[in-house]
């Protein structure tokens, strides 16, 4: 008679849940690689070398610049920049919210707002709140950059920096611009 066939063992990452060779898909890759160096070494040899690096550069740099030992705790007064798959740096968007009205078939125009959610305002209840107080229809759109914006039918910009203001305290009147002739103006 045969042998059984004996079932496969799989190793799955403790962070992610997912196998070793899949954890640079995942959900967050960075916070996986010290449990891949420790676990499966042999899945990404690269990380074992980037790590190696990393250390050695930090205690160059540390003995260098001191002139004397290097410390294991001490922390450097670099702000640790957020890199993006393929290297990209992200930067740290600006809260503010930006304004522009368009004017479509030379008679009708829509204002859009963009900016709201970055001061913790709901998208979907600010549109209402907007649609209700104009008494037209406002919705929340994907604008060219794939970020939310509220479209609201016609031409608001007159009363809008106001509303804003008193409906929602956290949003001053100083990161309130408008878009005008493709310049960038302050509401204020």
């Amino acid at each position: 008679m045969a042998d059984k066939p004996q079932p496969v063992q799989v190793l799955y990452c403790e962070i992610c849940g997912l196998p070793p060779e899949y954890c640079e898909f995942g959900p967050d890759f960075e916070k996986c690689k010290p449990w891949l160096i420790k676990n499966a070494p042999d899945v990404y040899p690269d990380l074992i070398k980037e790590a190696s690096d990393k250390v050695t550069d930090q205690l160059q740099s540390s003995s260098i610049s001191d002139g004397t030992a290097p410390s294991v705790g001490s922390s450097t007064s670099k702000q640790e920049v957020k890199r993006l798959p393929g290297g990209k740096i992200k930067k740290k968007e600006k809260q503010e919210v930006i304004i522009e009205k368009v004017t479509r078939n030379k008679r009708k125009s829509i204002t859009t707002v963009k900016g709201l959610e970055l001061f913790g305002v709901k998208l979907s209840d600010a549109s209402k709140k907007l649609g209700k107080k104009f008494a037209t229809g406002a919705s929340v759109v994907k604008g060219p950059t794939e970020k939310d914006q509220i479209d609201v039918q016609g031409d608001i910009s007159f009363d809008i920096v106001d509303f804003i203001t008193e409906t929602w305290p956290d949003v001053p009147e100083a990161a309130i611009f408008f878009i005008e002739e493709g310049k960038k103006v302050a509401a204020a």
